[in-house]
């Protein structure tokens, strides 16, 4: 197929950022720092290096196209994308580099409209997952809860902290054993 004109290519690179910013996975990494204090630019500069990958490879498959972005988010972000969104993009940046080759640049247009009709729809958030609340006035609830993990002492923490379990402020308390442990008890 014949090489992209300079406008085109232009417009190609506005649907890469258009697919880019409305890929969720990527503004979650974005709007949560995954990329360090450069995550905007990060963003920014795939926007560029997918444009310039398509440019400099003939005849790309969509797989290629999905190992590559695949290793950016890895290499950039540290993030590996498993949420089966991948292969949708990397399809999608396919299709519309091929209308641009193609001279279809109306489609493309279009394209790139829904997608910034779709982003600016809603956003990706990110939430932390909410506990049940117990409303449950039973005799346990003076009780010492415990829990016991098999091979605890021997699993590594993160952030040198055990991962605790997120429950209300209001609704437990901690206290530190003489064994290095801490209870977490249920406020009454």
């Amino acid at each position: 197929m014949a090489p992209l004109t300079s406008s085109t290519r232009e417009l190609f690179s506005e649907a890469v950022r258009a697919v880019l910013e409305a890929w969720p996975v990527l503004q979650i990494a974005v709007d949560n720092g995954f990329g360090g204090a450069y995550s905007q630019q990060k963003a920014e500069w795939m926007v560029d290096a997918l444009q310039q990958y398509f440019i400099d490879n003939d005849e790309l498959q969509q797989d290629e196209v999905e190992d590559f972005i695949s290793d950016l988010m890895n290499n950039e972000f540290d993030t590996m994308v498993d949420d089966g969104s991948l292969p949708q993009v990397a399809q999608k940046l396919c299709e519309m580099f091929r209308q641009c080759q193609l001279d279809r640049l109306k489609e493309v247009r279009e394209q790139i409209n829904q997608l910034i009709q779709k982003k600016s729809a809603g956003r990706a958030k990110v939430t932390p997952a909410k506990t049940p609340d117990d409303d449950d006035d039973d005799d346990e609830s003076d009780d010492e809860e415990a829990m016991e993990c098999d091979g605890a002492a021997d699993a590594p923490s993160v952030n040198g902290a055990a991962k605790e379990q997120h429950l209300p402020p209001q609704a437990t308390s901690h206290e530190e054993e003489d064994d290095g442990w801490t209870v977490v008890r249920k406020k009454k």
